[in-house]
């Protein structure tokens, strides 16, 4: 058995109560990773911490939290601090998505979009790293997208926001790592999630003629990712951004 060196490691992954983050924040567990899921929804972080508790038998930790904030991701990392002493993981995941063809798009969803996604990633790194700097350790990992990459009709904000992402990963993986913190990205493609389960037959055939693989991925394929950049296989590992799409952007 590889020994992952993960055990009792501190995590914070944001948005990690649904979807791609709540199943990122259970691989995690499974390894005895300590974990600290973060929402909008106080009642439902803490739902899933306790959920996750229970199931893998570790500490968690379900706060509150608005990463486009400052103030409130100050107030999550003093939280993390006080009950865990140390934070080694932090996994930026929160992002929303409001569409919108570029011409016709209001400034507020535009705004509202990078707010989420990139200053939220900004705010977390900044307020983590400094912790991280005085461990000499850590690993941050951005969860981005294709469409930063590829960009994507009707996506104008969600897809600038992925895209200043990955710009985002590789400076900031530069900044830190002669202080051994790396700074990965993860660019999903389409993974099977409630949304993608309500498309119509039509859509969800020209999806996947796009993709060599002909199927959706499963969240645990971007958790897998997310597992290795954040273990000890990983250690001479930074700057860089996998794609977690089956085979749907090649470069």
């Amino acid at each position: 058995m590889i020994d992952l060196g993960l055990t009792d490691k501190i995590a914070l992954i944001t948005g990690g109560t649904r979807g791609l983050g709540r199943a990122i924040a259970e691989k995690l567990a499974k390894e005895k990773v300590k974990v600290v899921v973060t929402g909008i929804n106080e009642e439902r972080a803490k739902q899933v911490a306790n959920e996750i508790s229970l199931a893998y038998n570790v500490e968690t930790l379900g706060l509150k939290h608005d990463v486009s904030s400052e103030e409130s991701t100050k107030e999550v990392v003093k939280a993390i601090l006080e009950n865990f002493k140390r934070i080694d993981i932090l996994v930026n995941n929160a992002g929303i998505t409001s569409d919108g063809i570029m011409m016709m798009m209001k400034k507020e969803k535009w705004d509202k979009v990078i707010s989420v996604n990139l200053t939220g990633a900004f705010n977390c790194t900044k307020f983590v790293s400094k912790h991280m700097l005085k461990q000499k350790s850590g690993s941050i990992v951005n969860i981005t997208s294709v469409v930063g990459i590829t960009g994507n009709v009707g996506q104008a904000n969600y897809s600038a926001s992925k895209a200043g992402l990955i710009g985002f990963t590789k400076t900031v993986a530069r900044e830190l790592a002669d202080r051994g913190i790396t700074v990965n990205a993860i660019a999903p493609g389409y993974i099977s999630t409630d949304m993608t389960s309500t498309l119509s037959d039509k859509t969800t055939e020209e999806i996947l003629s796009k993709i060599p693989m002909k199927t959706y991925g499963k969240p645990e394929a971007v958790a897998n990712a997310v597992l290795f950049l954040v273990s000890n296989m990983s250690q001479y590992i930074t700057g860089q951004v996998i794609n977690v799409d089956g085979g749907m952007v090649m470069y």
